[in-house]
């Protein structure tokens, strides 16, 4: 049997959904001794988000996790659709596909861990983080040579816009080109 190649399905993409503990952050839980979570975001990833909306490809978040810092962080970066608290990740996928109107075959899904699995199997693009479980690792249609919260989003979207052949426009605003 032949397996399909994966990169064929990246023409097609419209949507990248990511997870955020161990893609948009390093995985790290810090606490205040009030109980205030801090988390740390990559900027460049922020600017990798906004390179791939700017070229046709939304962006949304499926976290099963809740924090204020992820809601703050996704206003601040204009992210609107963004779901968070989720453990069941296959079913927040399908509750986050129809309220966007992207079918599955339409989206990428980067995660890092076991519990992403299920949302990553359904859709048409798997990504993950280099520093991801070994299953999820062996999921994925692309592994990232950057570890989650260093950057890793921001290489997944330059991989897509390439892919796409975007990636020339999305540089015209920074370049002379």
């Amino acid at each position: 049997m032949t397996l399909p190649d994966p990169t064929a399905n990246i023409d097609h993409l419209k949507l990248l959904v990511l997870d955020v503990d161990g893609v948009l952050t390093d995985g790290s839980i810090t606490l205040t001794e009030q109980g205030h979570e801090i988390k740390r975001f990559h900027v460049r990833d922020g600017l990798g988000i906004k390179l791939l909306r700017d070229n046709g490809i939304d962006v949304a978040i499926l976290s099963s996790r809740a924090s204020r810092a992820v809601t703050l962080r996704m206003q601040e970066i204009g992210i609107t659709h963004v779901l968070q608290g989720v453990a069941d990740k296959a079913a927040g996928l399908a509750t986050l596909l129809n309220d966007i109107n992207i079918p599955a075959a339409e989206a990428a899904y980067m995660g890092d861990d076991l519990q992403d699995l299920p949302a990553m199997r359904k859709c048409a693009y798997r990504m993950t983080v280099a520093d991801a479980s070994k299953p999820v690792r062996d999921a994925a249609d692309y592994v990232t040579f950057t570890q989650g919260g260093h950057g890793a989003v921001r290489e997944a979207a330059e991989h897509l816009l390439r892919s796409q052949n975007k990636w020339r426009t999305a540089l015209a605003p920074y370049t002379n080109d």
